[in-house]
Formats: structure tokens, C-alpha cells, sequence
């Protein structure tokens, strides 16, 4: 295969350097270019290129190649929510499970970089993605390359580079700090303080933070102030009208905050290579083939896991928001060692690991590993992926047998495949023995924990693959009657299946699809898209199902009363109506069938004393479970007015999830279900409804004022979400799920803190564990049982996990001769979230950070805005409440740039086409009440700006 690439490449290029066979030409669009493309571009929807002004429903297109010359990006969905609605930044319209298409293939979309973009297209409506079959009823992302065009060999060269800068770190307190405050948790709970106020004083002094630590994670001993991001990125096309073609040579290379030990090697790199041809085999047949390697790497040291049993693996973040600041120092110095330890003298000649020449390695029995020793001594690991993409298709025009009539094909076979590759080494830590000889603080002894051991021997673990077999193929028919009557036809097969290492199923979709559509003179609109799509999650004779989506639309522009018109240019109105069958949200394959297990039957082997074997249900059979249903009602509008000067592309939309899959409790028996023995003939049955219900829009104004070209563009999304349906059985409304948000977040509401010990006796009584004591968050009692307990959770807003019910974007280019600045901003309005991370629910001995400096003490009742200390699991205080509730509104300033373009006249002599310099900045500003918590990550690494400069050259 690798062989047939190169000779249709180099053929290729031999069709376009050929004499004789002259290559046609272009001449560079001189006129403002936007994000939206104009209306005569063709842009990709289902199976099909349509011109931007015979869009239907609710389609969104950004064209990406334009994009990129005002706005610098690395991520293709970066910000995407900034120039078009539908799109909240992580879902289409509140639904998660959006199918990514790169090229007609499911990929992902973090493996396309912008520079390779031709343009993204979001099928948002059900109407617009029903083709696709089920696993794209909740939306469709296209991704179309970049393709050659019929013109001489053209080589564009882009370099960038730019510095990440952290915007916040978590703040926790200092060790003595600390100590004093986890001394006063101590006697909030009746128990003998663990510090001495002498200890306390030592750390305090910061006299030797060798023996008295004070170790801060995000000191400037450990981290550099920023980190470097460089690529550059090298474009190859030309061709003629025989073979065009299109390549991308991409590298980038990431560092990383860190400056100690292995870490300040830590490094992210990709190389990409991609290749797109188009053949013209003869006036009737054509071919493409699409080929793409990406190869990833990604370094990092070593870090010990401090819980296997977990299923997240410890990071230097994970440790810097748990372990406390007085444990331990990570390096000593060797010139505190007394002349006469001998043996710890021993100890420390005979390590492997002496820091610098300067500094053992420290720890402590319960330290034996820690993140700052791994990072010195523990070894290092290398991601390393690499994925290989492979398209190709064959176009017929069949206007010999039928005028209008063409058959298309595409197949592709994708492989991806990762694996992590380590030296790992064990190393040993010294806990040492201070005394103080005339002041001066000496180390006596030293006391060794484990051994240096370098085997150099590499491990492979974690190897993963994918592979991905994906096939199409439809007939395409289209015709005109008498220059009024215009026909379209398509018959569709369509299917992808994806094997992964350790995944049993496979994820399959397969279905055939149906689209007829009919306009009269451009005017009026039909038409009609349906798919039976099939899925082996289901039973056999529930495997199958049909998906029907009707449109309608009216061009009133071309109305002989808009005809004289002098505002409106082109406006378009639609309305859709679909059904759409999806598996998408059955979690598993079998579900239909009752499930079985063998248990110790000693419940009921009382009798001989044996401990029998019994056969338990786990769950009933249902071999008509079904597939879930997204129901739609949507209208779209789209218009231009006033020669371009404005434009509108908005969608109003409503559309249900009906039979989301549940085991109910309410519909069966209750003798259906025991406790003891734990069993349940309850089966799977399709119940729960959801709704979603909204609007989007984006507007786009353009004028030229005086020598500056404005475009200002605005998009937005709002939408709402409700549980229609829920299986439950609450006591009381105020507790129930249906008619509330799908999204919606539950908890106590609170009720400040009890200010004394009668306060708390004349209250109703907090159940959740522990003793009640002054302090501690009061909770109201909503259905007056005197008790606070889990039935007086009530809704407390809305979490936003499919975006925030408001997503905003704006949008601004001016252009001024050579020079154009783009600056955009995001928003999300509406959601909430809560404070319920380590940083803010401190109990036990977990670390402190700075929201526990105005905890609720005697002297601070009055003005505390945090419950008391206590070392105990807080099980009252730290739980869902609207005391840790906040909202998350937000405005981004998300990207500013300044884009510089050489004049052409300087260029006509040179070896250069065009030249461009810019310079940005991304993830500036954030407005937000919250702005510290938003911008703050926990055992995560911190959020980042980053400040870049570019420079792009066309041969």
C-alpha cells in the first residue's frame, strides 16, 4: 500500500510538471476574508458538497482555512463557539456523544491540526445527521482537509513560537501555619495537640528549612515561570485538471513547567504527515486517495503511584494538593553532615544519587517514595502513539446511462496503536538525626530507606491499538425539468466498525439511507432523509429500525413581493421534523437478557452448618428492549441583507430522548427485588424521557469605514433541559428528578452555622455522622421532621455538564491596509458548580489550603466564612449543600492577534509569493465574580496563558 501512495503521488506531480499540459491558475482572493464561507463555496454536509446557500436545517460551517490567517490556533474545535451557535464548547445543543468525522471517517478531532483544515461543518439538527444512522444522532462535527487545486507548485511555510505563563496557583498554607491550625482542629475535637508551640516557632523561623521544611509546591525552585510551544508547518500543493494534490508536514514541540531532575526534560512532540489526491481518470471516472501518519511522543519522569489499587495514577499535582508542607525537605544539603558521622558519611559516598554533588535525597519511614525522589532518582517513561490514516474512493458519472446519475464509494482503514516505554529505578532516602552543637544545627546520623538499583533494563507496558474499518457507498441523482423542477436523489449504504485492545464488542454502525429532495424554481423546498440503521445491542428482531426526517423550506427572497427589495439579499426559512434511532446510549451489549450468578448460599445453610452454593438473579429479561429515540421538532432561518452588510444563521429547536434505558423500581413488584440474599428479577426496560429545548444564532455584520474593513460577528446558544420522565419515588415533590434539569445538582440547603451548643439542641438533629458541635453548617429541615437527613435534598441549580445554558461568542476583525487585528471572547452563563475538591472540603489530615484562615471560631463567629476545623471525616459539613455552591459565569478575552502582511509590490522581485508576521496572545483575560476559582486547577496542572509569534511565507 505504502508503495501505490508514493507512485500516485509522484504521478501526480509528473501529471503537473508535464509540458504541454498547462497548469491552470489562480489569483489570491484580495478581499477581507471572514471565518463563514461565502455563499458560492461548496461546503460538505452528509454525503454530499452543497453551495453555503442551499444549506438546510440546522448547519453550521466555519471555514477554517480562512480563519487561520487572522487567528493562530493549535486545537481544531478551538473556540469554535466563538464564531457560530449550536456549539457550547463540548456538546451540539446540550447532547454529549457528538460523532466526530475527519474526512467522512470517525476520527479524532485532536488529530487534525487547523493548518490541514479546509473547513468544519456542525450538523446540529436531527435532520441534518440522520444519513449518518445511530451513532450520529446526536450530532455530526465534519472535518474537511485541505485538497489540491489546479495550479503551479505552491509552498507555504508557517513557524511559530510561544511561552505558556501559569495564570493562578492553589494556595495552601505554610507549615507552621499548618501546625498551629491543625493543633486548633485537634482541640475542636477534644484531642491533645500534635505540634509543640516551640516546633511551631522552629518551622516558623525558617532559620534550616532542611530540618524545619516548608515545602511549597509551586515555589520557583521547582517550576519555571513559563514553557516553550514551537512548530512549524510546511504545505505542499498544486496540479492541474488531471491531478491535484495536497501535502502537510507538520512538527511541534512542547515543554513543561518543571526544573528539577528528570521532569525539566519532560517534553509533548508530534509529526504529522498528510497527502490528498485527486485524479481525473476520464471524463467519467475520478479517484482520491487520502493518506495521513501522526506520530506522538510524549516524556515524562517517573511518579510513584501511592495507591495501585486507584484507578488515577499520581501526579507531581496530585501530590502537591495532599502532601503537607512540614513532612518532609526533598534535598539536604551533604555539608550539614557531622566530620566525624562516619557512617552516615558511608551512606551518602556510596549513593548514586547525589544531587548536583551538593544534596542527599530525604525521607522518612512513611516517605520511602515521594514526587521530588522520583523526580531525581525514579527513571523516566515515554509515551509514544502512532496512528496511520487511509482513504480512498471512486467517483462514476453515469450520465450515459442516466443524465445526472453518479455513484461514489469511499473506503478507509485507520490503525492507531500506543505504549508506554520506562527505565524504572529504585533509589534510596535518608531520614536524618539533627542535634544542635553551638547553635548551629548538624546532622549525627542517618538512617537509610531502601536501595539505589539501576537495572537499565527498558519496560514496555500499557500498550494499547485501535483499528478502524469504514465503508460507503451511494448513488447520487440530480436533474432539472424545464429550469424549475429540480430534483435530488441519494441511496445510501454507510458503516464503521472500531476494534480496540481489551474491548470484547466491537463499535459497530451500519445503515442505509434514503434522501429525496425537490425545490421549485429555488424557491420552494422539500426534503426527505431516512435511514434504517441496526444494532447487535439489541435482541434479535429489535436489532433493526427506521429513521425518518422531513424539511421544508422557502426562499422568500426569490418572492416576486421581496423581488424589489433593496434590503434583503438572500433569506431562507425551514422547518424539520425527524425520528432518529440511536444505540447510543445503551451501555451495553445484552441488556436484554436475565443475568445469573453463583453466591455463598450460607443465608440459608443454617441448618447443617454448610456453606452451600446458591444460583441469584441479577436482573429479569427483556427481549423487547428498544432502541432510544430522538424526537425533533426544529426551524432555521438564514439571511443576508443590505449587500452583505449583515447576516443572521439562527435555529429554534426542541427534541426529546424518549426510553433512555433503567432497571425501575416502581413499574414491578417490590417483591421483584431482596436485599438479603441481594438479588433481582427487575429487567432492563426503555423509561426515562429527556428533553432539550433552545435556540442559536450567529450574526455577522461587515462595513468598510473609511480605509478599515469591520467585521463583527456574534453567536450564541441558549437552551434548556428537563427530565420528562424518571422512574422514582420520592415523599416529597420537592425531591423529585422529573420536570427538573437533566443537569441539575442536588444538596442541602444550609443555613449558616450553629453559634452554640443550645442553638444546636433546640434544632432538628443532622444525621450524617459525627457529633454536631458549634461550627458546624446548620441545615433546613424542608419537611419538618424534626430531622435533617437525605430527604431534605433539594434542587440547587444547574450544573452545566453538557455547556452552560448560555454560551456566547464574539467576534472582531478590523482590517487596515497590511495590517488586520482579531480579538474574540467566549462566555457561559447560567450553570453552577461545587466547591468539592480537596482544596475546599479540608477535614482529617489532609493538606490546608487559604479558605480555611476565616474558619468559624469563638472570636470569629461573626464574620467566618468557613465551618470549624476538625480532623474527624466531616461528614456533616463536607457533603452537597448550597454552602459550597457557586456559579461559573464567565467572559473570556480568548484570543487577540496582529497580523502583519508584507506588500506585494516589496515581493514582485523576490522569491516570495507573500509574507505575513503576527503576533498573540491566548486565554488572556477572565471576567467572572469567581474569576479565582475558574482559573485555579486542583491536582491537575495550572491553566495557562500563552504568547506567541508567527511568521508565514508562500513560495
Amino acid at each position: 500500500m505504502k508503495q501505490i501512495i508514493i507512485r500516485i503521488i509522484l504521478l501526480a506531480m509528473l501529471v503537473d510538471l508535464t509540458p504541454g499540459v498547462k497548469a491552470q491558475s489562480t489569483t489570491e482572493n484580495e478581499t477581507d476574508s471572514t471565518y463563514m464561507v461565502n455563499d458560492t463555496s461548496r461546503v460538505q454536509i452528509a454525503f454530499r458538497k452543497v453551495t453555503k446557500s442551499d444549506l438546510w436545517g440546522s448547519v453550521a460551517v466555519v471555514d477554517v482555512q480562512n480563519l487561520i490567517k487572522k487567528n493562530y490556533h493549535t486545537y481544531s474545535l478551538d473556540n469554535m463557539q466563538g464564531y457560530i451557535g449550536g456549539w457550547t464548547g463540548n456538546s451540539l445543543w446540550g447532547m454529549d456523544d457528538y460523532l466526530v468525522l475527519v474526512d467522512g471517517v470517525p476520527r479524532d478531532a485532536n488529530n487534525v491540526i487547523p493548518a490541514e483544515i479546509d473547513h468544519i461543518t456542525f450538523l446540529k439538527g436531527a435532520s441534518a445527521v440522520v444519513l449518518y444512522g445511530s451513532r450520529a444522532a446526536k450530532g455530526v462535527i465534519f472535518i474537511t482537509t485541505k485538497r489540491g487545486q489546479a495550479h503551479p507548485l505552491k509552498i507555504n511555510v508557517r513557524a511559530n513560537s510561544g511561552f505558556h505563563v501559569s495564570k493562578s496557583y492553589p494556595k495552601y498554607l505554610g507549615s507552621a501555619e499548618y501546625m498551629t491550625l491543625y493543633n486548633e482542629a485537634l482541640e475542636n475535637d477534644g484531642l491533645q495537640p500534635a505540634y509543640s508551640d516551640e516546633e511551631i516557632y522552629r518551622f516558623a523561623s525558617g532559620q534550616n528549612p532542611y530540618r524545619y521544611p516548608n515545602v511549597d509546591f509551586y515555589s520557583s525552585d521547582y517550576l519555571k515561570k513559563a514553557y516553550n510551544r514551537s512548530d512549524v508547518v510546511t504545505e505542499i500543493s498544486g496540479g492541474n485538471e488531471r491531478a491535484r494534490y495536497y501535502t502537510n508536514i507538520g512538527y511541534y514541540r512542547q515543554g513543561d513547567l518543571f526544573k528539577i531532575g528528570e521532569a525539566k526534560n519532560n517534553y509533548t512532540d508530534r509529526l504529522n504527515v498528510r497527502g490528498n489526491i485527486d485524479l481525473k481518470l476520464n471524463d467519467y471516472i475520478s479517484a482520491f486517495v487520502n493518506a495521513n501518519a501522526t506520530f506522538y511522543n510524549a516524556r515524562s519522569a517517573n511518579v510513584t503511584d501511592s495507591d495501585p489499587d486507584d484507578d488515577t495514577s499520581d501526579t507531581y499535582w496530585t501530590y502537591a494538593a495532599t502532601m503537607r508542607p512540614n513532612r518532609i525537605s526533598p534535598l539536604i544539603p551533604i555539608s550539614f553532615l557531622d566530620q566525624n558521622a562516619l557512617n552516615a558519611w558511608t551512606l551518602v559516598n556510596n549513593s548514586s544519587n547525589i544531587v548536583d554533588g551538593k544534596y542527599f535525597l530525604a525521607g522518612t519511614q512513611v516517605d520511602m517514595t515521594n514526587v521530588f525522589a522520583d523526580f531525581y532518582a525514579g527513571g523516566y517513561s515515554k509515551w509514544t502513539s502512532r496512528q496511520f490514516q487511509f482513504d480512498t474512493g471512486i467517483d462514476f458519472n453515469l450520465d450515459n446511462f442516466l443524465k445526472g446519475l453518479s455513484f461514489h464509494t469511499q473506503f478507509a482503514v485507520d490503525y492507531a496503536t500506543s505504549y508506554t516505554t520506562s527505565y524504572n529505578n529504585s533509589y534510596a532516602v535518608y531520614e536524618p538525626s539533627w542535634y544542635s552543637y553551638n547553635g548551629v544545627d548538624v546532622i549525627a546520623d542517618l538512617t537509610k530507606y531502601n536501595n539505589d538499583e539501576r537495572s537499565g533494563e527498558q519496560n514496555i507496558s500499557g500498550s494499547t491499538n485501535r483499528q478502524t474499518l469504514a465503508f460507503s457507498g451511494w448513488f447520487e441523482y440530480n436533474t432539472s425539468l424545464n429550469n424549475a423542477h429540480n430534483l435530488s436523489a441519494m441511496l445510501i449504504a454507510n458503516g464503521f466498525q472500531q476494534t480496540e485492545s481489551e474491548v470484547y464488542h466491537r463499535t459497530s454502525n451500519a445503515n442505509l439511507g434514503l434522501q429525496l429532495g425537490y425545490n421549485f424554481k429555488n424557491k420552494y423546498y422539500s426534503d426527505f432523509g431516512a435511514a434504517i440503521v441496526h444494532s447487535a445491542k439489541l435482541a434479535p428482531g429489535h436489532r433493526n429500525a427506521f429513521s425518518p426526517s422531513i424539511t421544508l423550506g422557502w426562499r422568500l427572497s426569490n418572492e416576486s413581493f421581496m423581488a424589489s427589495s433593496s434590503v434583503i439579499d438572500d433569506m431562507v426559512l425551514s422547518v424539520s421534523a425527524s425520528i432518529l434511532n440511536t444505540d447510543l446510549d445503551i451501555d451495553d451489549y445484552y441488556m436484554y437478557e436475565a443475568n445469573y450468578t453463583q453466591a455463598d448460599g450460607a443465608w440459608w445453610g443454617w441448618y447443617d452448618g454448610a456453606s452451600e452454593q446458591s444460583t441469584n438473579s441479577i436482573r429479569g429479561e427483556n427481549k423487547d428492549l428498544t432502541f432510544i429515540k430522538r424526537k425533533e421538532l426544529s426551524a432555521n432561518l438564514r439571511a443576508s441583507m443590505w449587500d452583505n452588510l449583515f447576516s443572521i444563521n439562527t435555529s429554534f429547536f426542541i427534541n426529546k430522548m424518549e426510553g433512555l434505558i433503567i432497571e425501575p423500581s416502581t413499574i414491578f413488584p417490590n417483591y421483584f427485588f431482596t436485599y438479603y440474599p441481594d438479588a433481582s428479577f427487575i429487567p432492563y426496560v426503555n423509561f426515562n424521557d429527556d428533553q432539550r429545548m433552545g435556540f442559536d444564532f450567529d450574526v455577522n455584520f461587515n462595513k468598510r469605514l473609511g480605509n478599515v474593513h469591520w467585521t463583527l460577528g456574534l453567536a450564541g446558544t441558549y437552551y434548556t433541559t428537563e427530565a420528562t420522565r424518571r422512574d422514582e419515588n420520592y415523599e416529597y415533590d420537592y425531591q423529585k428528578r422529573e420536570g427538573r434539569p437533566v443537569d441539575g445538582i442536588w444538596g442541602l440547603e444550609s443555613d449558616g452555622f450553629f453559634q452554640s451548643q443550645e442553638e444546636i439542641d433546640n434544632s432538628p438533629e443532622q444525621v450524617f455522622g459525627g457529633v454536631v458541635k458549634p461550627g458546624d453548617i446548620k441545615y433546613v429541615d424542608q419537611n419538618n421532621d424534626n430531622i435533617i437527613n437525605e430527604q431534605d435534598v433539594v434542587y440547587l441549580g444547574k450544573g452545566g455538564w453538557y455547556g452552560a445554558p448560555f454560551t456566547l461568542g464574539v467576534n472582531l476583525t478590523a482590517r487596515w491596509k497590511n495590517l488586520t487585528f482579531f480579538a474574540m471572547g467566549t462566555g457561559g452563563f447560567g450553570a453552577y458548580a461545587m466547591k468539592n475538591n480537596s482544596y475546599f472540603w479540608v477535614y482529617g489530615n489532609r493538606k490546608y489550603s487559604e479558605v480555611v484562615r476565616n474558619r468559624w471560631t469563638e472570636e470569629t463567629k461573626e464574620t467566618a466564612t468557613y465551618p470549624r476545623l476538625t480532623t474527624t471525616s466531616g461528614t456533616n459539613n463536607f457533603r452537597n449543600s448550597d454552602f459550597w455552591l457557586y456559579k461559573t459565569d464567565r467572559f473570556n478575552l480568548a484570543k487577540v492577534q496582529i497580523t502583519y502582511d508584507l506588500p506585494k509590490n516589496i515581493l514582485q522581485n523576490s522569491f516570495f509569493k507573500e509574507v505575513s508576521a503576527y503576533i498573540s496572545g491566548s486565554n488572556l483575560l477572565t471576567i467572572a465574580k469567581e474569576k479565582e476559582i475558574l482559573e485555579m486547577n486542583i491536582t491537575d496542572a495550572p491553566q495557562t496563558r500563552f504568547y506567541n509569534i508567527g511568521l508565514k511565507a508562500a513560495f
